[in-house]
């Protein structure tokens, strides 16, 4: 004896057609999950690696939702009765090949039926042992809700957690600032004098910085005046010579010849070059300028073999 046809099996059912995949694609998953309880289905679907698990996946949720509305089911009863894929119509595309012949492509569809109804008490009663030995916390019909949500992008089931913890948050800033608020004044006057440096200090440090400075402006300007100033020549490193006054182009008493320390030239009162030459040292007499190895503006010094003669 045959069993019932295929459109007069009992159970609520949802059909998907002119699915883009081989009908025999789709029944390697619809053998899989028949006569599963819907949730363990769904979880199936979920971690299967197939792409039509997701059409399938789409089916099974609009059976379980037919079934409560429709037919006032509760989902957490309600088992994969009967699912099947029947072939659809072929789509033939034609490919080019070698030598200017062509392939036939068939394209494969199929309509994919799910059918579910509710399990016997029994059955019914063992689940429920079940669920609560295991202290599964979501039931079939809250799954379900939470796959259709995902699948359709609403973010509302995921953003549970995310809106709480931000309401925490701004909880926790309120907080702060009223504590911030409520603070003695004077507590933050201290702080903030305990960060930052005394005025008198400040004061003392900048006079005897000062102070500092003008004294050692003095040793400047008087050894400036006795010849001893930064970057001359000292005096007395020559015999007969003298380091140049705070006034170069001023001669010193008793010094009146120029003397050039990068040309080792000296130049003589009168000499063609003398008002154009910065002294770098002065000479009291011509013999001490040639005695430091000074040579005279417009001479050539003497070679060593005229020295030794």
């Amino acid at each position: 004896m045959t069993g019932p046809k295929t459109n007069e099996r009992p159970g609520t059912r949802a059909k998907a057609t002119h699915v883009r995949v081989s009908a025999y694609k789709a029944r390697e998953i619809l053998n899989a999950i028949r006569g599963m309880h819907v949730a363990d289905a769904a979880d199936y679907l979920d971690l299967s690696e197939r792409g039509v698990a997701d059409v399938v996946s789409k089916v099974l949720d609009s059976a379980v939702a037919n079934a409560e509305h429709n037919d006032l089911q509760d989902a957490d009863e309600l088992y994969v009765s009967a699912c099947y894929a029947d072939e659809g119509p072929t789509m033939k595309r034609w490919r080019p090949r070698a030598r200017g012949r062509a392939t036939r492509i068939r394209k494969r569809t199929c309509h994919i039926t799910v059918i579910v109804s509710r399990l016997d008490d029994d059955k019914i009663e063992v689940r429920r042992e079940k669920v609560a030995r295991q202290g599964s916390g979501r039931s079939a019909s809250a799954d379900r809700a939470a796959r259709v949500a995902k699948s359709r992008g609403d973010e509302e089931d995921t953003s549970t957690e995310a809106a709480a913890a931000e309401a925490e948050e701004v909880e926790e800033l309120e907080e702060g600032a009223e504590a911030a608020a409520d603070a003695p004044q004077d507590a933050v006057e201290d702080a903030v004098e305990a960060e930052e440096t005394p005025q008198d200090e400040v004061a003392e440090d900048t006079a005897d910085d000062a102070e500092e400075a003008a004294e050692d402006s003095d040793a400047s300007a008087e050894s400036t005046e006795s010849g001893d100033s930064s970057g001359a020549v000292s005096a007395g490193k020559w015999d007969g010579s003298h380091a140049p006054l705070a006034d170069v182009g001023e001669a010193p008493d008793g010094f009146p010849i120029k003397g050039n320390e990068d040309s080792m030239k000296f130049h003589q009162p009168g000499g063609r070059w003398f008002d154009n030459t910065v002294a770098e040292v002065w000479f009291a007499t011509p013999e001490a300028a040639e005695a430091a190895g000074f040579t005279e503006a417009g001479k050539k010094a003497k070679s060593t073999s005229e020295e030794e003669e």
